[in-house]
């Protein structure tokens, strides 16, 4: 996109770019009216005019405007002008999980149980305010060099149906992440908030193991192996993990819904009470500067 470092977004002056992702672009702005900064998405200039990606805009503004939690990103507006549709969020300046887990367990391990319960808090809030987020994976949370974890994009999000209302539901058009969808977002039935405990089990298991539970060599492989096959023990990824957790993340991973943790909530609660390794990783000792 070619907008220059001065360009106006409304009221908002864009300085960088943090992100830039399939549909959107995230930059870091600044109000100068109020000398605050914030980051700004804005559509790719191929996707402006598609509807379907300005109403995932649109609904992001809508789950998030209301959401107040240190571990959930703030969403302030939704404005327009000449050329996109944007969104005005917190800024907070860190790498997504997966970048985080690129620097490899014996550099950040220490931090993984912090970095666990804090996502699980994220999306135990977000769940709670009646949301399925349909989208988690290591790239929604955000995480800091000292390991504190926000929750983000909640473009796919929405609210889960219950009673009649879940009994006839039509299916949906199946949208996700493949590696991290569940049994019933493949299938397209309606989900309620399990549908996201399983894809958090999904991404801790990419945390903890190294790789996400499931792989293919091509898409209708991968979605198949979350509908029909066992998720691989976590213990022969890291060797390092507790039994209990390793059993934790397997409920959380099973096919049908009743047999995962009710909710994130009821999954925090079981994590609070046991130990994710056996032997906790020590932090990396930092080399003397030159001197």
């Amino acid at each position: 996109m070619a907008r220059a470092s001065q360009d106006l977004l409304g009221k908002y002056r864009l300085l960088n770019i943090v992100m830039t992702g399939q549909t959107s672009q995230v930059w870091e702005a600044i109000d100068d009216a109020q000398s605050q900064r914030y980051a700004i998405k804005l559509l790719l200039s191929d996707f402006r005019k598609e509807r379907e990606h300005v109403a995932f805009l649109k609904n992001e503004y809508a789950v998030g405007k209301s959401l107040e939690h240190p571990r959930v990103i703030r969403i302030y507006e939704y404005g327009s002008d000449k050329l996109s549709p944007y969104l005005v969020m917190e800024l907070y300046p860190h790498p997504n999980m997966k970048q985080f887990l690129r620097r490899g367990l014996a550099q950040v391990g220490y931090l993984v149980p912090q970095v666990i319960g804090q996502a699980a808090e994220a999306l135990a809030y977000f769940n709670d305010q009646g949301w399925v987020h349909r989208d988690i994976k290591p790239d929604n949370f955000l995480v800091s060099p000292q390991g504190d974890v926000k929750l983000i994009d909640f473009a796919m999000a929405t609210k889960p149906k219950t009673g009649l209302m879940k009994l006839f539901a039509r299916k949906t058009k199946t949208q996700g992440t493949r590696s991290y969808m569940s049994p019933e977002q493949i299938r397209g039935l309606a989900l309620d908030t399990r549908a996201d405990v399983y894809s958090f089990g999904c991404t801790i298991f990419e945390l903890v193991g190294g790789r996400a539970p499931f792989t293919g060599g091509s898409s209708n492989e991968l979605l198949m192996k979350h509908l029909k096959s066992p998720p691989p023990p976590l213990g022969a990824a890291n060797p390092n993990v507790t039994p209990e957790f390793a059993d934790l993340v397997k409920k959380t991973l099973a096919k049908r819904p009743e047999q995962r943790p009710e909710s994130m909530s009821e999954f925090l609660r079981e994590f609070r009470s046991l130990r994710v390794f056996k032997e906790m990783p020590k932090p990396p000792v930092e080399k003397p500067a030159a001197g």
